[in-house]
């Protein structure tokens, strides 16, 4: 009772303190709208005291109408999640000595591979860790699938768009502007819910694919991966440089010449559409003191004053009905040129233009209490370290900057949730492995032009810092015996140094036919529909272009559509690449073969399981054909992970044994539920970790048979 009225009190508290003015509309990408967000908050607020004021009524509601006979078997359960932290890693560095609180962890409990899913991405393997079961059940198969009806691509997690808001009167409707239409496309339900639907709290942060935010009992939520930024993309950096742009060069992001008048730069950020369609701007000035080597940045009423290469606080950008955050950072300051860095400009968690926490007012409890914070599903820039608009210095800052802020919201929520599920997820480790793992590799292509002894240790150093930091979460928890501690990873990470264009290879193959010539650009810009039985874009797999389901599908179902997908997983797999004769592709995985759930028949009818050190090239993820199959990785992000998924298992420590040697990412959700003593769904086919353990024929065995076969 004390945490909930706490929670109510605080966040009504922020409502009222956050009197911004009402947000209007912003698009194109994310195309949201916004009612007033003052009388938002302030309903949020009397709403929040007439629930203060009922909560003795609702109490003994709660105790005749309680829905949860079972006893908890814990008091607390805590997960924390390391994205993409790798077991043999951890193995590496830890026989090396630098990973002692791992080691006392696994010593009082146990240390294992976790076994990853299929694919092995992210959103997918974040996916099955919150419904428990496979992609085919959760619809999740990658970052990016394809519109049938249009063969462009959209995103996976979640359809967000504006449409025409109308007063329905009964005999007419009366336009009243724009809403806002927010869609997940996850199926299955996340086992917080559960958990809340039986009077289990449960504290959620950042979990990838947690956007849009759901509605549960019980509980907070802050979205994570897929949250936009403020022009509704999924990260659009900044760049601003005296030097003059090359012609026909794009780097990614929004880029801008400027001058420098003396000591000053003025120049403009882009933001969302306004009203009319275009994109609104906010002035900005810089001005810089050559004596000092500090640099004033001023945007709208906010003013900072620091050094080179170093990152300001978050910055306030107001637009027309409208405001974000965003950091600035002078990445070159000579003699003849300055090059200002801006980060994608975030939500402003205090003053969100569209619900990325619930309840909506727990984003602006976060902020009022801990200063703004990152809000950008993808917050790391990675690609302006890959288009080397910013270097590995400026990148690691800001990810470094980024994880302080996320363990100061694991602080609060352990604090604030003394009994119940906790959850938190930390970017981090992934986005350093993936930009700095050609340091691993001396032979990486990626290495060249490129520094390879400075941050040499950058990867190791991370494992370190984040045994040091399993060090301060235990000493937040102290010696709680009913407390369950998980330390987890999504996947783990292998070498990247070539990418194969498989829609190059279904050309090669007759499988892909394009209207002239021998390449295409993004999105398919050049296919013969009506001549094309295979296509791929995203990371994991090969579409059959069907009939029926898509809209110039020519393949039709049964016996043709079965042997067309025999015959390219078979020649898949004898794929080799000339450059060194290694074999490319270790298993193609017949989708309907490996998962028979519901969602299965929209997925890529082949996954494509590569061998370490291949992946999707660049261009093939986004749906062009280029004039090779095989090109060498060249960019800073030079680890990955979309492999085989037994090439990749992630981590699993837990201050208690399990019952098992071999535990799914699957099986956390059934877990926690049969930890507060609430009933596992007959749908979920992982199994609990402790006690009897019990899994389902539908489950992991049947899915690992056909791995193997």
């Amino acid at each position: 009772m004390k945490r909930t009225v706490r929670l109510v009190l605080l966040t009504g508290a922020a409502a009222v303190v956050t009197s911004s003015p009402a947000l209007a509309y912003i698009g194109p990408g994310v195309g949201f709208a916004a009612a007033g967000s003052m009388l938002v908050l302030i309903g949020t607020f009397f709403l929040a005291i007439g629930i203060v004021l009922l909560w003795p009524l609702k109490a003994v509601v709660r105790l005749a109408t309680h829905r949860n006979p079972n006893k908890p078997k814990v008091k607390r359960c805590i997960v924390v999640g390391l994205d993409g932290f790798d077991p043999g890693l951890a193995k590496r560095f830890g026989d090396e000595g630098l990973m002692p609180n791992f080691a006392a962890l696994a010593k009082q409990g146990c240390f294992r591979e976790l076994k990853t899913a299929y694919p092995s991405i992210s959103p997918v393997a974040w996916s099955s860790y919150a419904t428990g079961v496979d992609a085919s059940r959760h619809n999740i198969y990658d970052f990016l699938t394809r519109d049938p009806c249009t063969y462009m691509p959209t995103l996976s997690s979640a359809d967000i768009q504006t449409l025409p808001k109308t007063l329905n009167l009964g005999f007419a409707k009366v336009p009243m502007g724009q809403k806002a239409s927010y869609k997940s496309h996850q199926k299955s339900q996340p086992f917080w819910k559960l958990l809340g639907q039986s009077n289990v709290w449960s504290s959620i942060v950042r979990v990838p694919i947690t956007f849009p935010p759901q509605k549960f009992k019980n509980g907070t939520l802050l979205s994570g991966m897929c949250v936009p930024d403020i022009q509704g993309t999924q990260g659009s950096f900044s760049f601003y440089s005296t030097k003059s742009r090359p012609a026909g060069t794009h780097i990614g992001g929004q880029q801008y010449q400027i001058r420098r008048k003396g000591d000053l730069v003025e120049s403009k950020l882009t933001g969302p559409a306004g009203k009319d369609k275009h994109p609104m701007k906010c002035p900005f000035t810089a001005e810089f003191d050559d004596e000092t080597r500090r640099v004033t940045f001023v945007v709208g009423s906010d003013e900072h004053t620091v050094g080179y290469r170093e990152y300001t606080p978050w910055m306030v950008i107001p637009f027309d009905g409208v405001q974000g955050i965003a950091r600035l950072y002078v990445q070159t300051w000579d003699e003849e040129n300055v090059e200002i860095y801006c980060t994608p400009i975030n939500i402003d968690p205090g003053s969100p233009a569209i619900p990325i926490s619930h309840p909506f007012v727990y984003s602006i409890y976060l902020a009022k209490l801990q200063g703004p914070y990152a809000t950008l599903g993808l917050a790391e820039d990675t690609w302006a370290l890959n288009e080397r608009v910013v270097d590995e210095e400026a990148f690691l800052k800001q990810a470094w900057l980024i994880f302080e802020e996320r363990k100061k919201q694991l602080w609060d929520v352990i604090e604030k949730t003394k009994k119940g599920f906790v959850t938190v997820v930390f970017d981090t480790t992934d986005r350093v492995s993936h930009m700095f793992y050609r340091y691993l590799d001396p032979d990486h292509p990626a290495n060249e032009g490129k520094d390879v002894e400075k941050y040499k240790n950058t990867i190791r150093d991370v494992y370190k810092r984040m045994d040091d930091f399993l060090a301060e979460i235990r000493a937040k928890i102290g010696e709680e015996k009913d407390t369950i501690l998980m330390v987890i990873s999504d996947h783990g990470f292998c070498n990247f140094t070539r990418g194969a264009n498989l829609n190059s290879w279904l050309r090669d193959e007759g499988y892909l036919v394009l209207k002239e010539g021998n390449t295409s650009g993004d999105w398919f810009q050049n296919v013969d529909w009506s001549k094309t039985r295979a296509f791929t874009l995203g990371l994991t797999g090969i579409f059959i272009n069907r009939k029926g389901r898509e809209a110039q599908g020519i393949v039709e179902e049964g016996a043709e559509l079965e042997a067309l997908s025999a015959e390219i997983k078979e020649k898949l797999e004898a794929l080799t690449d000339p450059k060194n004769g290694k074999s490319v592709v270790k298993e193609a995985f017949l989708t309907k073969k490996l998962h028979d759930g519901p969602y299965a028949d929209m997925a890529p009818e082949i996954l494509v399981g590569y061998e370490k050190g291949f992946r999707h090239s660049w261009d093939c993820a986004t749906g062009a054909v280029s004039e090779e199959i095989f090109t060498d990785n060249t960019k800073s992000w030079s680890g990955d992970h979309c492999v085989d998924p037994r090439l990749v298992p992630g981590v699993f420590w837990c201050n208690r044994e399990v019952n098992t040697e071999e535990p799914n990412i699957m099986d956390i959700a059934p877990t926690a539920l049969d930890l507060f003593g609430v009933p596992i769904p007959k749908y979920m086919q992982g199994a609990p970790l402790f006690g009897d353990r019990k899994v389902k024929e539908t489950s992991q065995p049947r899915e690992a048979a056909a791995v193997a076969s």
